[in-house]
């Protein structure tokens, strides 16, 4: 009988040890953080984020600072539900959120970044919804100008941390979703552009292909953009009436990117081309 029980306790020991081993290597691909330095608190950073078998949507991410300077390069990210430390303590912030993005970010590397509650944030995401993201590598918000999140080329129009998404409709961001995080220099009219390429998805060895360079208002409305460089495969030109440019695909398959940029506005996330 003596045997007996201890093969059993053998046994629930055991099951402990891989139950333990599964959460830790849950953990560490769900980005589960340690427990920041008090300089990071208040900055951003991830504290104790909040543990979840759910990684959340795969999505693009992009940071362009004052002077329309890329700050954070274009990147993949998954955006599980987290969480900061803000001066009034622990605020949870739901899975898929634009501001679940940067602290997925700055985990991985990205740079600090700092937030305010204009609510009364706690643990759970629900009270989230007023976190205000007022910084970012130091460039301070002032006046009318400041920190802006796009998706898909329209701005937000809920808190980066609202958990009825960035448009307050219940939706959070999609996978595969543009999000892109940019100082706005404001105008009467909104925010300056935000650049985007309209092109085909393939194309083939050898061939001539056209894309066209839009520019993106507050509300997601593009006009073709004169004056954008573009580059492709070694190859550049820029843009004249109509937004457009051609080039010719390599000899060779793979995957180019096209990249656009111009004065006054936020660089365009690269646009892949397959070559076939």
């Amino acid at each position: 009988m003596s045997a007996e029980r201890s093969r059993t306790k053998a046994a629930r020991v055991a099951a402990s040890l891989a139950a333990l081993a599964l959460v830790a290597a849950v953990a560490s691909t769900t980005g589960a953080a340690a427990r920041p330095s008090h300089a990071a608190r208040g900055r951003g950073a991830p504290a104790h984020a909040a543990f979840s078998l759910n990684p959340g949507p795969a999505i693009y991410i992009m940071v362009v600072g004052a002077g329309n300077v890329v700050l954070e390069p274009p990147s993949g990210t998954s955006v599980p539900e987290t969480a900061i430390v803000t001066s009034r303590g622990p605020c949870g912030i739901a899975l898929g959120t634009p501001l679940g993005a940067l602290v997925a970010r700055r985990r991985t590397g990205g740079l600090p970044f700092a937030v305010r509650d204009y609510g009364h944030c706690t643990r759970s995401p629900a009270n989230s919804g007023q976190l205000f993201v007022y910084s970012y590598d130091g460039e301070t918000n002032h006046g009318q100008n400041g920190w802006e999140y796009k998706v898909n080329n329209r701005s937000g129009t809920a808190g980066a941390a609202d958990p009825a998404g960035p448009f307050g409709n219940g939706h959070v961001l999609a996978p595969g979703s543009q999000l892109l995080w940019f100082w706005c220099q404001s105008f009467a009219g909104g925010c300056q552009r935000t650049l985007g390429v309209v092109g085909p998805k393939t194309v083939s060895r050898g061939s001539s292909f056209t894309v066209t360079i839009e520019g993106y208002d507050n509300d997601g409305r593009g006009i073709p953009m004169s004056g954008a460089r573009v580059s492709f495969a070694g190859a550049s030109a820029v843009t004249r009436a109509g937004g457009r440019v051609t080039f010719r695909a390599p000899s060779r398959a793979g995957i180019v990117s096209v990249r656009a940029t111009r004065s006054g506005s936020v660089p365009a996330f690269p646009k892949p081309i397959v070559v076939r």
